[in-house]
């Protein structure tokens, strides 16, 4: 009975460093990496999280923008920083799946992090040129296929989501168009405007413009359901491309080996922020729509989507660093 007790008391003893830290977390400010410039949307989802949850925590996040190396230098800050809960990443779709998909990266996108939660997603939408003469994505198929290495199509650059999208579409249906790189999705959907190529896969919000003023023709959207901003436009599920869900996501991610505690209260007050309807009205206008995640589903959808990608740059041979 006595050795029984003994070791009661020294396992309560051992639990209570961590109940103390989860009690008293958060005590100061956190930084909140963002692995862009300041300005852009994935800034502005930042900023807008962050302070409500902030307000939550009863503690300040500082943003701290850190765009080197098209999000190494932000990811390779998170991961060698203590696993204390006072340094988050607010990583995507490119730190944690097209990137590590295409090129060498000195961190491990997975192994080096603990999921957090997911923040949310904007789908991308296939876009055509109003000049085209195609009013669905079939119809698109067909009139590629017919002038075979005369189309081409635009992307954000080599090894952008919009890269790898289209090469996604062109390796499920054996069409060919030429993949014509450009420094962001601006210059690719001038292109687009002026006739110079034919097609672009972009995010949903790069495009709504475009469509709401007729100069473009949306054919389908990914995602497993249709956009409440395109309602009218199918999913890829819908005209037949099963599992052909890409989207540009963001979410957060902290160093490696983070105490559990601490990730259960940051994943619940995230998730109490991400389900008020005041911050979808604020998130509408990148086109993401929230979609809270526990810890664990979030780590399952990094894991997927890495190997989505991953899979897809190995079988079209897209490789950006040889």
């Amino acid at each position: 009975m006595q050795r029984r007790h003994l070791l009661q008391a020294a396992g309560a003893s051992l639990a209570l460093p961590q109940l103390a830290l989860a009690q008293a977390y958060p005590a100061r400010s956190m930084r909140y990496i963002v692995p862009v410039a300041a300005g852009g949307g994935s800034d502005m989802i930042a900023r807008v999280v962050t302070e409500r949850w902030g307000k939550l925590l009863n503690q300040n996040f500082v943003v701290d923008n850190q765009s080197g190396g098209g999000g190494v230098v932000a990811c390779q800050l998170t991961a060698r920083a203590p696993a204390d809960g006072y340094t988050l990443l607010q990583g995507y779709v490119a730190t944690h799946g097209t990137t590590p998909a295409t090129r060498r990266v000195n961190y491990d996108a997975v192994t080096d992090f603990t999921p957090i939660g997911m923040i949310g997603a904007t789908p991308n939408v296939l876009v055509v040129n109003s000049s085209v003469p195609v009013k669905d994505i079939q119809e698109f198929i067909d009139y590629v296929k017919r002038q075979p290495g005369k189309l081409s199509y635009g992307s954000a650059g080599q090894g952008s989501l919009t890269h790898l999208t289209m090469e996604l579409l062109k390796q499920e249906t054996g069409m060919f168009l030429l993949h014509i790189p450009y420094r962001g999705v601006a210059p690719a959907m001038n292109d687009l405007l002026g006739g110079q190529t034919q097609a672009v896969f972009p995010g949903l919000a790069a495009a709504l413009p475009h469509l709401r003023s007729g100069r473009m023709r949306a054919l389908a959207v990914t995602g497993k359901q249709r956009s409440p901003q395109l309602k009218d436009v199918p999913t890829m599920e819908e005209v037949g491309f099963k599992g052909f869900d890409a989207m540009q996501w963001y979410g957060v991610v902290g160093p490696a080996g983070m105490p559990p505690d601490v990730v259960r209260r940051l994943n619940e007050t995230q998730v109490a922020v991400l389900k008020a309807p005041e911050l979808a009205e604020k998130l509408a206008g990148e086109a993401v729509e929230p979609w809270p995640m526990s810890p664990e589903q979030f780590g399952q959808y990094i894991k997927a989507d890495l190997t989505r990608w991953t899979a897809l740059a190995k079988a079209r041979n897209i490789r950006l660093d040889e």
